[in-house]
């Protein structure tokens, strides 16, 4: 039973980066705003490359100054390695005008910058309490959170932003989730110690070794020393390694990479290894009468590109925009203003990542790094290189206004040479 009742003008659950964009932007309108947030902080999760694109959101949320401070790894690029071949995509060579770097973050320590930051801006933000219902009457919405301890009380919003990522706590109450129809994959990762790092810029590059076709390897260094090291792949492969726990498996994983093992496989443990799996989920729609869905909440599609954190600032940013413009009495067009310009942005990733699993992606990164001195190759692969940069909004992009079309086209290209 409630014991006591709260009212607020916007309600944002979950406090990563979605939760805190979208409740730093209303903060900002004048609303009254409020977080709530299941876990407890500093906490992991997966997410640890940012892209340029997000860079601009994060900026405009007021995050950027305290950012800079933390002295996080820059990120100018991404490094592709298919056995003896290279090739490297820098962020300063795209084709959309734009941030040309980002960072490289260990997730717990980012998130807790954001939110302890969004507190001070004046937002209350209430860590290890879980929203157990949701009703929705007419102009505002009434929602049950149970804390810690086991007490509950009620929240009276007249808006609801769900930024709750994995928990993805709207479409679970409201019945909204959506099965994606892809094919089942696994990730493995730990933090290691990288005293084998190689020095200047290879050594802080992010790093993505094609094991086998559907198989890869990420290598995200972080300025602190540390380094994440993770596998993606079919099921079949990640259950075929077994061992005492998941830090044996995820080493005997790197003992079979032979551009990484050497520089890995005897390094300490710093973050225990995890396993996440059925990754791939979407939600049946994106907004409601009084709510909107933001984030991984909404659809996450695949660590590959490192789109997660993107789609989060982006949806967060936008969506409080409307939810302001919602309650000052404007009218909002949630389908254009919001739903197809996030699905823009998720069908275009879309594309790459399913091109990437079946090998022709990986194909045609390599055919355009080998012909870099031919002009034509040159120009496209800066335009593949604004979507790896996170620019999946630039319509004068043809690899973003066309990308289904375009990546078979020059997939067959590269197919046929």
């Amino acid at each position: 039973m409630a014991t006591r009742e709260e009212a607020v003008d916007i309600l944002v659950i979950g406090a990563g980066p979605s939760g805190c964009v979208a409740a730093s932007i209303a903060n900002k309108q004048g609303y009254k705003v409020k977080i709530v947030e299941r876990s407890k902080f500093p906490r992991f999760v997966i997410g640890e490359s940012l892209l340029p694109k997000c860079m601009a959101d994060l900026k405009e949320a007021g995050f950027l100054e305290v950012l800079e401070k933390q002295n996080y790894q820059k990120k100018h690029g991404a490094r592709f390695i298919k056995g003896e071949k290279s090739c490297l995509f820098n962020f300063a060579e795209q084709y959309t005008e734009g941030w040309t770097w980002t960072w490289q973050v260990p997730r717990d320590h980012f998130d807790q910058v954001l939110a302890n930051e969004v507190q001070k801006m004046g937002v209350d933000v209430a860590f290890e309490s879980s929203v157990t219902a949701v009703e929705f009457d007419g102009s505002e919405s009434t929602t049950t959170v149970v804390e810690r301890e086991g007490s509950s009380y009620q929240i009276k919003a007249k808006y609801i932003i769900d930024s709750s990522g994995y928990g993805r706590v709207l479409p679970r109450l409201l019945g909204l989730e959506k099965k994606l129809n892809s094919p089942p994959r696994k990730a493995i990762f730990s933090h290691l110690t990288d005293s084998l790092r190689p020095e200047g810029a290879d050594g802080k590059q992010i790093t993505f070794v094609i094991h086998k076709t559907d198989v890869w390897m990420w290598v995200i260094p972080f300025s602190n020393g540390s380094t994440s090291v993770g596998f993606v792949g079919n099921s079949d492969f990640i259950d075929s390694f077994t061992g005492i726990d998941t830090d044996d498996r995820i080493r005997k994983m790197i003992a079979e990479v032979p551009q990484m093992s050497e520089r890995f496989v005897s390094q300490t443990t710093t973050l225990p290894a995890k396993q996440i799996e059925a990754y791939a989920v979407s939600s049946k729609q994106l907004y409601g009468d009084g709510f909107v869905i933001t984030g991984n909440s909404s659809e996450f599609i695949d660590p590959i590109f490192s789109s997660g954190v993107t789609f989060a600032t982006q949806s967060g940013l936008l969506a409080a925009k409307l939810v302001g413009k919602k309650l000052s009495g404007e009218n909002v067009d949630w389908d254009n203003e919001y739903a197809t310009h996030l699905h823009q942005g998720v069908n275009t990733f879309r594309t790459y990542v399913k091109s990437w699993y079946d090998g022709s992606l990986q194909d045609i990164f390599f055919f355009t790094n080998d012909g870099e001195a031919d002009p034509a190759n040159k120009k496209i692969k800066r335009q593949i290189c604004s979507v790896l940069a996170g620019y999946v909004w630039d319509m004068s992009n043809p690899f973003v206004r066309k990308h289904e079309k375009a990546v078979s086209t020059l997939a067959k290209v590269v197919k046929m040479v």
